[in-house]
C-alpha cells in the first residue's frame, strides 16, 4: 500500500499549487482522506481533510484559500491551494484511512510528503 503525494515547489506570496496524493494497493474501500502539514520547529498540524462522501473541514487559517477536493475512482485527494502566504511553508503530508482486502478494520497510512515554500 502507497500514497503517492506530489506537486509542491516554490511559490510567491499570493501565487497558487495544487498538492495530488493517489493511495495505490490492495485496497477495499478508502475513508477518510486529508493534508497536514509541519513547518520547522512546529507540530504537525491538519490543514484540510474530506470524507468518503465529500464531507470537509479546514483550519482556520485556510479556510476561503484552499480546497480539498477527492476522486473516489482514481483513490486520489487533492490540495488547491491559492493566495498562498509565507506562513504556508511547510512539508505537507497526505494522510488516508484506507480498509484494505482480508482486513477487518481501516487504518491510517501517510504519505511521504512534500515541501511546500513561499517566498515574500
Amino acid at each position: 500500500v502507497q500514497l503517492q503525494a506530489s506537486g509542491g515547489g516554490l511559490v510567491q506570496a499570493g501565487g497558487s499549487l495544487r498538492l495530488s496524493c493517489a493511495a495505490s494497493g490492495n485496497i477495499f474501500k478508502v475513508n477518510n482522506m486529508g493534508w497536514y502539514r509541519q513547518a520547522p520547529g512546529k507540530q504537525r498540524e491538519l490543514v484540510a481533510a474530506i470524507s468518503s462522501g465529500g464531507s470537509t473541514n479546514y483550519r482556520d487559517s485556510v479556510v476561503g484559500r484552499f480546497t480539498i477536493s477527492r476522486d473516489n475512482a482514481k483513490n486520489t485527494v487533492y490540495l488547491q491551494m491559492n493566495s498562498l502566504k509565507p506562513e504556508d511553508t511547510a512539508v505537507y503530508y497526505c494522510n488516508a484511512n484506507l480498509w484494505l482486502r482480508g482486513s477487518p478494520l481501516g487504518r491510517d497510512y501517510w504519505g511521504q510528503g512534500t515541501l511546500v515554500t513561499v517566498s515574500s
